[in-house]
């Protein structure tokens, strides 16, 4: 079974007096181990697609299943369950909580999953080492760089293990080194942990990291082009 299936998912949006079709018809298949980029110009629906997989959001009409689960028939409560259980979030505008430490933000999903302090340190500590953040634990976001906030974002949707990530417009609010730098962290996640992710950006770094390209156009697929490595 396919990480995430969509079939025939529909998702409409009315403006004054016009209807936006963000998601027209949309089939899509996501496996595991993808480093998979949605692609296309502003409104073209990539973030909502995003926002429907991961239950943000749910479909006009059509199917969404995620990890073997059929999000259709979940309720909220069940959805956020998912959501913190199978699905790492990356957002552009980081999402941190501003009063809380760096390693306290990329504890905070642990913490609401029940995990027990001491395995919980472990794991934030490890993934901080990986990304490269040691010595910045106690650091909270306003006195870190927009490069170093986003790592903070990254080791919080990966140190859940989830199934896959999310990741919308990462590298929206970032330098060119510091998001050249953040794309090659999360292609070596993905390459030697087998992490799963997907993007939304028209960002052409990201397009050319990216081992498989779902061009969008006006919520329909336009193109979908697996790269041969």
């Amino acid at each position: 079974m396919s990480l995430v299936k969509l079939t025939n998912v529909k998702k409409y949006y009315h403006n004054d007096s016009n209807m936006v079709r963000a998601a027209d018809d949309v089939s899509l298949k996501i496996e595991k181990g993808e480093f998979t980029v949605l692609a296309g110009p502003s409104g073209s629906g990539k973030t909502t697609l995003l926002n429907l997989i991961g239950g943000l959001d749910r479909p006009d009409s059509g199917e969404i299943w995620v990890a073997g689960q059929k999000l259709s028939e979940k309720s909220q409560k069940d959805l956020s369950r998912i959501r913190r259980g199978k699905i790492g979030f990356i957002f552009q505008a980081y999402n941190l909580v501003p009063v809380l430490t760096a390693e306290e933000n990329a504890e905070f999903v642990l913490m609401l999953n029940g995990i027990p302090p001491k395995k919980r340190k472990e794991k934030v500590l490890a993934i901080l080492k990986d990304m490269g953040m040691e010595g910045l634990e106690h650091r909270k976001p306003g006195e870190m760089s927009g490069g170093q906030q986003q790592r903070i974002a990254v080791a919080r949707a990966m140190v859940t293990e989830p199934d896959i990530i999310l990741a919308d417009e990462p590298t929206a609010n970032l330098d060119s080194e510091s998001s050249v730098n953040l794309l090659n962290l999360m292609r070596t996640f993905n390459e030697t942990k087998g992490m799963t992710f997907l993007f939304s950006s028209h960002d052409e770094r990201v397009i050319h990291l990216a081992k498989r390209v779902v061009h969008l156009r006006d919520g329909k697929i336009e193109s979908d082009t697996e790269k041969i490595s």
